[in-house]
């Protein structure tokens, strides 16, 4: 036995072996969890005999599966303690954050090896906001001794065929605002798209349908090309996958095209490309960062976004080869 194997009763005289626990913490959304998905490999390969777990919201159980080898703690952000009783956990890994919410739940958690930022109970590297995302992360790691490559950001193959293959695929929706296209300047892409002979969808979860619906029609094209609130989150992952390509802000969507090497237009907001933009590939990223404001959770479109034009969008996806 192993000096990190734990023993668990079973009953009088019944001992049995019981894998030691690893849990990271990042309790955010999908694009959170795939800028960390180069962290989450390196963590599965280091560590090969504990039992892997995540603490994120319950939703993103389907995307977990696409990195293999984790188990979903349901956690909802930082509101409640995490649901481990202290000394349950071997290693602990703070992806979440630096500040002292995330930094409570980890040491709350009593393990005997934990792998975070520098605070005040333990040593680590520095925080530095200028990071990449994926870089971050890999270099939290590197720093405890943890190999990991920031551009290995490559999900498995989804469990779901795409229910539209090579389609063209317009995701419209964002979680704040700051991160809205107008809706105009989506309908005038998609429609000069399907005049050059795309098959253009619109994407979005249940509660993007009603903008995603708004869009399709002002582009004319048919109900149909709606598929916003009618995908569960392995077909989506899917879609994207098998898409010739995907014109997006910075959302999960965009996240998902880098992980699957899928041509992609990412349309920059409130947040900076080089924290949260993607890896060398056939992406093209789009903004206008002299104008930037930088209030994520502002309810109208970042002016660094709105900067961004139509034939801006036809341009890039031109120069990606596909007219």
């Amino acid at each position: 036995m192993s000096g990190t194997d734990v023993l668990t009763e079973t009953g009088p005289g019944n001992r049995v072996d019981r894998k030691p626990e690893l849990l990271v913490l990042r309790a955010l959304k999908l694009g959170d969890l795939l800028v960390a998905v180069p962290a989450l490999k390196a963590l599965r390969r280091t560590f090969p005999g504990h039992r892997l777990r995540y603490a994120a919201q319950g939703w993103l159980s389907e995307a977990l599966g696409l990195v293999g080898g984790y188990e979903l703690l349901p956690t909802h952000g930082l509101d409640e303690p995490l649901a481990l009783e202290a000394g349950v956990v071997d290693v602990a890994v703070n992806l979440h954050g630096s500040g002292p919410e995330s930094q409570g739940r980890i040491e709350a958690l009593k393990a005997r090896q934990t792998i975070g930022h520098r605070s005040g109970h333990r040593d680590g590297p520095p925080w530095r906001a200028e990071l990449h995302e994926r870089e971050r992360w890999v270099r939290l790691l590197e720093w405890h001794g943890i190999d990991a490559d920031p551009l290995d950001v490559g999900l498995n193959t989804p469990h779901v065929p795409s229910p539209v293959p090579d389609a063209t695929v317009l995701h419209v929706g964002a979680a704040y605002g700051s991160r809205l296209w107008p809706a105009d300047r989506f309908a005038a892409v998609a429609a000069a798209l399907d005049a050059a002979g795309h098959n253009v969808v619109f994407t979005g979860g249940s509660g993007e349908r009603d903008r995603a619906v708004d869009v399709c029609r002002r582009a004319g094209l048919p109900d149909g090309a709606v598929l916003a609130g009618r995908l569960g989150l392995g077909e989506f992952a899917a879609t994207i996958a098998a898409a010739r390509l995907v014109i997006s802000a910075d959302t999960g969507a965009a996240h998902l095209a880098s992980a699957y090497g899928t041509p992609s237009v990412v349309l920059f907001g409130p947040a900076p490309p080089e924290i949260w933009g993607p890896p060398p590939g056939p992406h093209v990223v789009l903004t206008r960062a002299e104008l930037r404001r930088g209030d994520t959770f502002a309810d109208q479109p970042d002016p660094a976004l709105l900067g961004v034009t139509v034939p801006d969008v036809l341009a890039a996806v031109g120069g990606l080869g596909l007219p």
